[in-house]
């Protein structure tokens, strides 16, 4: 064998009690599991006191461009990530033609950047994943992004798609699926995707569930309306016959706390009914979002021109900040906004770096100008490249949903910025240090479960999330009693501590503590693609 881990306490991904053993790895495969002492190998690990874990799979992770622009990925080696799922919330980069390509490049700057001499060598679904099999850190799987699917078939026009339109959107969701997307997502507050009727909806995932894949929506409220939202999901699932996984499943805004097991209930009733249904959530209680996205539907109709348009005319913004600050806008969640909890954290001007680390209602009051005022020119100045937190969550809510029976986990990560969510660093690092050993909201084996098997299991990976004689080696070691998560609001890119080893395929990722700058994950692609 190439590597043993010795005398291990493995948490298997199952979530039964952990038992010590030898952990033999040859090439990419776990080859054996022993009794402590009964293995050698051409290198040996001592894990004596140390937990060995599947590695930590990412349902919900924002890495798409980064992971490319920056393959070696330590925000997410460093906290033992092994798989993530790109092509979330709706909005991705694939499939794409050059004008749709130019207008994603504009309108996701708050989430990936736009580096400069950055090669956008693919427009397919099957291009994007043959570019990560060049070399990449961890593993990914991809969702067809609805949103910008619907940009490719009908544009960012505010209304229903003709027959012909709707057939278009299908091929490409199911080209999508073909070529290896392991399912389809929406951004049901971002345009264009929110522009889509729940019978769109219905058809669309029709064709996913048809072809192996999953419907993850991030739907149309986190706020005002979230029940109503998540009930809308379940019945596209239901009507469709496409698993369901709720994205960040949450439940946000003053109007949303303490309503969890409301939530749940929903939850549960569908599944005793036989629905397929799965979450995840990231452990932390504000959210992250381009800044742009607060806007009211109707005033980003038509695409970042237009956007911009309306945002430079007195009329116009009188009546943007209206839908904001006075009645809610289903940007927003339904919610009139608080400018107090809207914090700017990255911005893609430095003459307006002065504004991060700051609430957009602090900023105002220091310029001495209302906050929509300040709002509306930051969106005109950095042509809506701004990223935001929103300290909209509440930590008994957090704790309720992350019980559930389906829960998974995911980081929600944004990577680029001044000050990015330290979620993208931390979370699952966070899991196991503040929820299972400061807090007992889980214990460890069930957590493991959690951010491994469970996932793997919605993902259809049969031979991933488990330590088992077979399954690929992906692999973390940690010590359960100092793993922590040290990223902060304040100082966000920073590692965790307690991780000594990851494996992604049979190769050595982090090693002893330190990143090796490995490069041996691989697109994970549907098993039932085109061959």
């Amino acid at each position: 064998m190439d590597v043993v881990f010795r005398g291990a306490l493995v948490a298997d991904g199952t979530g039964d009690a952990l038992a010590r053993h030898d952990v033999g790895v040859t090439g990419d495969r776990i080859a054996e599991i022993a009794e402590p002492g009964s293995l050698t190998g051409r290198r040996s690990v001592d894990a004596d006191g140390l937990v060995l874990a599947p590695g930590f799979i990412d349902m919900h992770s924002h890495s798409d461009l980064q992971l490319l622009a920056n393959p070696e990925h330590p925000a997410k080696i460093t906290q033992g990530v092994t798989t993530e799922v790109l092509g979330q919330d709706g909005l991705s980069y694939a499939p794409v033609n050059d004008v749709v390509l130019e207008a994603l490049r504009q309108q996701l700057a708050g989430w990936n950047d736009d580096p400069p001499g950055f090669d956008w060598n693919w427009r397919s679904v099957g291009e994007y994943l043959d570019r990560l099999d060049r070399g990449v850190a961890v593993n990914a799987a991809y969702l067809v992004p609805q949103g910008t699917v619907r940009m490719l078939a009908v544009g960012w026009d505010d209304r229903p798609a003709t027959d012909a339109e709707l057939n278009r959107m299908k091929e490409l969701v199911a080209s999508g699926l073909a070529e290896g997307a392991v399912g389809m997502s929406s951004g049901l507050t971002y345009t264009p995707g929110m522009y889509a009727e729940t019978g769109e909806l219905v058809e669309l995932c029709r064709v996913v569930g048809e072809l192996g894949g999953f419907y993850s929506p991030h739907h149309r409220s986190y706020g005002k309306g979230a029940l109503e939202a998540f009930a809308e999901m379940i019945d596209v699932s239901r009507r469709s016959g496409c698993p369901l996984h709720l994205a960040h499943a949450t439940m946000n805004f003053s109007v949303n706390k303490g309503k969890a097991p409301e939530l749940l209930k929903l939850l549960d009733d569908a599944l005793d009914d036989g629905c397929d249904i799965s979450l995840d959530t990231y452990p932390y209680l504000p959210g992250a979002t381009y800044l742009s996205a607060l806007l009211p539907s109707w005033a980003a109709e038509g695409g970042l021109d237009a956007t911009l348009a309306r945002l430079s005319d007195v009329d116009q913004r009188e009546r943007i900040r209206a839908a904001i600050e006075e009645s809610g806008s289903d940007g927003a969640h339904g919610v009139p906004i608080d400018w107090e909890a809207i914090e700017i954290n990255g911005v893609r001007n430095e003459r307006n770096a002065h504004l991060v680390g700051h609430s957009v209602a602090a900023s105002a009051a220091a310029a001495n100008v209302p906050p929509s005022e300040l709002y509306f020119d930051t969106l005109l100045d950095e042509r809506l490249g701004t990223s935001c937190l929103m300290h909209v969550g509440h930590e008994e809510n957090v704790q309720a949903i992350m019980r559930h029976r389906t829960h998974t986990g995911g980081s929600d990560g944004l990577l680029v910025g001044a000050r990015p969510h330290p979620r993208a660093w931390g979370t699952f690092p966070r899991y196991l240090a503040r929820y299972v050993r400061e807090l007992g909201v889980l214990d460890l084996a069930e957590c493991v479960a959690h951010l491994t098997g469970r996932a793997a299991r919605r993902l259809r990976l049969t031979d991933r999330g488990l330590v088992r004689a077979g399954y690929a080696a992906d692999l973390v070691l940690f010590d359960p009693e100092t793993i922590t998560d040290t990223a902060t609001f304040e100082d966000p890119r920073q590692p965790a501590t307690g991780l000594t080893h990851v494996f992604v395929n049979g190769v050595a990722a982090l090693d002893d503590g330190r990143p090796t700058g490995a490069l041996a994950g691989r697109s994970l692609r549907n098993p039932r693609r085109a061959r």
